[in-house]
């Protein structure tokens, strides 16, 4: 679908050469150097385009051109940039998320006056992000997204053929019938993580914008806005370390931070946002935030979030490691993917030190190792690892976890003074996940004083995340996953450097056994990594004291006690922040449990928070400004009426459970994914089906001389006949396109 949005974004910049802006040379458009060098098409920051499938409307709104007319139509319909007239981001950093919020007004300059186009909306977002909410105007119309229980409408899946995620990153969604010359304002929200590198939290915003947005003009104003606020939930300084972007603090607090860059610009922002800052602290810190709920909380028991945070100190001893890599070469892995596996593989293996061991277990349906004990990470066994992964990874077969799972943890059995590590990698899905487990959970609690950790790393949209994340849940360790193919290497050695950097295993926090009831997200207390804070939520009945302890085993196996204070959580919504990480907990324990109380309640989090599940449905609501417009809305926009508003309905952002035909069928990364397209696709093809079925039926000639010679009632049983027919292959047509039909 990425691909199909570039070739689409490509068109429309061939497309926007037929716009005449004058004779002024500052009236001159970018030139075809200048829009080259502005990188691929796809959208590196906030975008708007027209949708455009007739390719005679493109002009001028306010300097008609008069180019000779273009005949036939764009299939797939080109997407034309529009220029940007204004952007400002607000972004509130709490813990280890963020949450954006995006402002921007654009112009349909590139259609005719008189004529409209839809628009399409293009987001990219920053690590892990969540579209949260889309706000838009036209002057005319506004739409806002909402989300709704699945069990609010019977024919959502049906109906939603927009709002899509592009390699779970860019969020896109089509606004129709816009009118040229008019200015589009857009707001949009989503949350997105921090990420914690070499001792600081970091924020990356996709902020570069390509240089065929910037409005032609003289006297326009353009103007960048970004207002930046730090709560990281400490008590202890916050320190600002880079930023991309100059700016300038306008507020200081005790661990609260405000910035803000303000500036009138000749032209956008060329660079992502990046800022940095730091916790000062040297060494293990954190502390216990506390907050009751809300009046409209579907639950009214307290929550608290627990932090700790590994500090900046770089000489910090890490447990030695004992990793089994489990690696899927299955027939679905092939090319790309196993391909970027092995280069990930062999970064890491090369990183090991000689007193760390390792194996690894290349798995289809059946398993091959590549020794029958761990070795230790010498030169001469690495370079034999790196021989044998040339040989044995060769993508062909099925997919079993089982097998190889259970040889890992037998390799691992009898392993001491250190963090016995699975590392799993996989594409595919299983129908033995739960039993897995369960297996695995009764395997971890056999009373080992440090028993294996499980990472999990998840490809594509085949696998089933959830069955992945709580895995790795219950192996205290960590998940991560990749919707494509160029993010694999990268995200497969950082997941490895986060397990890999641990610095406190077995962690036990005192306060938790003075509550009266308690439940944790996640239930089981990962590992303190160098390279990663802890943070826990959960709601509970009780009273935390004032003061408490956790405590750990260090890497030489002694045992680590940290005194922390408790305190009421200010300016922090907790209910917001852990939002995302509890709906995910949750869904995962639904799934496992076969649980319908739990996805209610899943459900009814996800509307009050804000947050999309797997079990609600984000529509988008359009308000009339003044008289309602009186045009109908057209069959490809899937508009339906919900309790009296018009809506459109999106596509659910959920990954889903797996998919159990496709990794049985070995189809490869994204051989499903849907398309931009694909709904009118479907009304021309069926159109053109019923055309040809209906010619195929009658001769024109022959016809015309059997209706001179037809009586009146014969002409009137004929015209009937006829209805009839039109009628019939109507109701065939609705039914392909819509799939509503159960007849």
């Amino acid at each position: 679908m990425a691909d199909e949005l570039a070739r689409s974004v490509e068109l429309g910049l061939n497309l926007s050469k037929r716009i005449f802006y004058g004779k002024n040379q500052s009236m001159l458009p970018p030139k075809p150097s200048e829009m080259e060098k502005s990188g691929n098409c796809l959208p590196t920051a906030p975008m708007v385009y027209a949708v455009i499938s007739d390719p005679s409307i493109v002009d001028n709104p306010d300097i008609p051109s008069y180019q000779p007319y273009v005949y036939g139509e764009c299939d797939p319909p080109a997407l034309v940039p529009l220029h940007m007239h204004g952007i400002s981001v607000e972004v509130d950093c709490c813990l280890d998320t963020a949450f954006v919020t995006v402002c921007g007004t654009w112009r349909v300059h590139c259609v005719m006056a008189g004529k409209s186009c839809d628009c399409r909306i293009a987001i990219p977002m920053g690590e892990q992000g969540l579209i949260l909410g889309v706000e838009v105007d036209d002057g005319r119309r506004s739409y806002h997204t909402q989300l709704i229980t699945m069990e609010d409408t019977k024919v959502t899946e049906k109906l939603a053929k927009d709002g899509f995620l592009l390699k779970r990153q860019i969020y896109t969604l089509k606004v129709p019938q816009i009118d040229a010359g008019s200015s589009l304002y857009v707001k949009v929200r989503w949350s997105q993580k921090l990420l914690y590198q070499d001792g600081l939290f970091c924020l990356s915003l996709p902020f570069s914008f390509p240089a065929y947005v910037k409005p032609i003009g003289k006297k326009i104003n353009k103007r960048e806005k970004i207002l930046l606020n730090v709560n990281p939930g400490a008590v202890t300084e916050v320190l600002l370390r880079t930023s991309s972007h100059p700016l300038k603090e306008i507020r200081r607090q005790v661990g609260k931070l405000g910035f803000l860059y303000e500036a009138e610009v000749s032209s956008w922002s060329s660079a992502d946002f990046f800022f940095s800052y730091a916790v000062s602290s040297s060494d293990i810190s954190g502390g216990l935030l506390l907050q009751s709920a809300s009046l409209h909380d579907i639950d009214q028991r307290e929550m608290f979030c627990f932090y700790l945070f590994p500090g900046n100190s770089q000489n910090r001893k890490v447990f030695r490691k004992d990793v089994v890599f489990i690696v899927d070469v299955s027939g679905s892995m092939r090319e790309g993917p196993l391909e970027n596996v092995k280069n990930a593989l062999l970064a890491v293996i090369s990183k090991l030190s000689p007193v760390d061991s390792f194996n690894i277990v290349a798995f289809n349906e059946n398993t091959r190792l590549f020794s029958s004990s761990m070795e230790l990470a010498t030169m001469a066994s690495i370079e034999n690892a790196f021989r044998w992964i040339s040989r044995n990874f060769v993508a062909e077969g099925g997919t079993n976890i089982l097998l190889p799972l259970n040889q890992a943890l037998e390799m691992l059995a009898k392993t001491s003074d250190s963090v016995p590590l699975i590392f799993l990698i996989t594409d595919g899905a299983v129908e033995d996940e739960r039993h897995i487990c369960n297996l695995v959970k009764s395997h971890l609690t056999n009373g080992r004083s440090i028993c294996p950790r499980i990472c999990t790393f998840g490809i594509g949209s085949y696998c089933n995340h959830y069955f992945l994340q709580l895995l790795a849940q219950i192996g205290r360790g960590h998940y991560d996953a990749a919707y494509d193919v160029d993010s694999i290497n990268f995200q497969i050695q950082r997941l490895f450097n986060i397990a890999s950097s641990v610095i406190l295993a077995n962690i036990t926090i005192d306060a938790l056994e003075c509550l009266d009831s308690l439940e944790l997200y996640p239930s089981y207390i990962s590992d303190l990594s160098s390279e990663c804070p802890l943070i826990l939520s959960g709601r509970y009945h009780g009273s935390f004291p004032d003061s408490f302890k956790a405590s750990g085993v260090l890497p030489d196996m002694s045992n680590f006690i940290v005194y922390l204070k408790a305190q009421q959580a200010k300016d922090v919504l907790l209910d917001k922040v852990f939002a995302r990480r509890q709906i995910d907990i949750l869904t995962a324990r639904a799934w496992l449990l076969e649980s319908k109380q739990i996805e209610e309640k899943v459900g009814k989090m996800s509307i009050q928070t804000g947050v999309p599940s797997e079990y609600s449905q984000m529509i988008l609501v359009q308000t009339e400004k003044g008289k309602q417009a009186s045009e109908s809305v057209s069959l490809q926009e899937k508009v339906a009426d919900l309790n009296g508003m018009k809506v459109l309905f999106m596509q659910n952002l959920g990954v889903g459970y797996g998919n159990l035909a496709a990794t049985a069928e070995n189809l490869p990364l994204g051989t499903e994914e849907p398309k931009l397209y694909e709904t009118s696709e479907i009304i021309a093809k069926v159109a053109a089906h019923c055309c040809s079925r209906l010619l195929d039926r009658f001769c024109c000639m022959c016809f015309i001389r059997a209706c001179s010679r037809m009586n009146d009632q014969c002409a009137i049983v004929l015209a009937q006949l006829c209805t009839a027919l039109a009628c019939s292959e109507c109701l065939n047509c609705c039914c392909e396109v819509c799939d509503l039909c159960d007849f």
